[in-house]
């Protein structure tokens, strides 16, 4: 995944972004890989690039990794945990859709959450916060499988589904994907 890709992800998905400094006052950038790293299995997260935002917004590489994941840590600006690792095809995904562009068909990509994730709207993929119209659910550790439509289909995809079984969110958008609920990190 190229910077521009991970700087366009943080920018537009405020709530994920994390500036260096706030965590390094709790512990530095290992306070910042311990987190980031807490978003998926270790076989995944060991291995990752670690990276987050400057004040400013520019990317930082806080560990260069070597397994073509990219891991951020968790906000202390976002009400719940919500750091997450993806790989690169589920950055090419977060790059349409923060772009509002189609995503690339045939990239099947997987990100996961094990922390959990900061609540959001179920039916638009641009909410920033709950109205009586756009269905905000709570979502606990899942794992996201984005890019393809033919994985959608069977599962519930209303606008307020179990969030404890898996669950099609932003459905009948170009951005759909299926969320799978997990009980804890493996």
């Amino acid at each position: 995944m190229t910077k521009s890709t991970v700087r366009m992800l943080l920018a537009a998905a405020a709530a994920i972004v994390i500036a260096p400094s706030a965590v390094t006052a709790q512990g530095g950038d290992a306070a910042l890989i311990a987190s980031a790293q807490s978003a998926a299995p270790a076989s995944v997260s060991a291995k990752a690039t670690i990276m987050t935002a400057d004040a400013k917004g520019a990317m930082q590489v806080v560990r260069k990794g070597t397994n073509g994941w990219t891991c951020m840590p968790d906000s202390p600006a976002t009400p719940g945990p919500d750091p997450m690792c993806f790989d690169a095809n589920a950055g090419k995904w977060a790059e349409a859709w923060i772009g509002h562009k189609t995503p690339p068909a045939g990239a099947v990509g997987v990100m996961y959450m094990l922390e959990g994730g900061t609540d959001a709207s179920n039916v638009d993929p641009y909410a920033t916060k709950p109205t009586a119209e756009n269905a905000w659910v709570k979502t606990g550790p899942h794992v996201m499988i984005v890019g393809s439509k033919e994985v959608l289909s069977g599962y519930p995809s209303g606008a307020m589904p179990d969030t404890a079984a898996p669950y099609v969110m932003w459905a009948g958008t170009p951005y759909a994907h299926l969320m799978v609920p997990v009980g804890s990190k493996p």
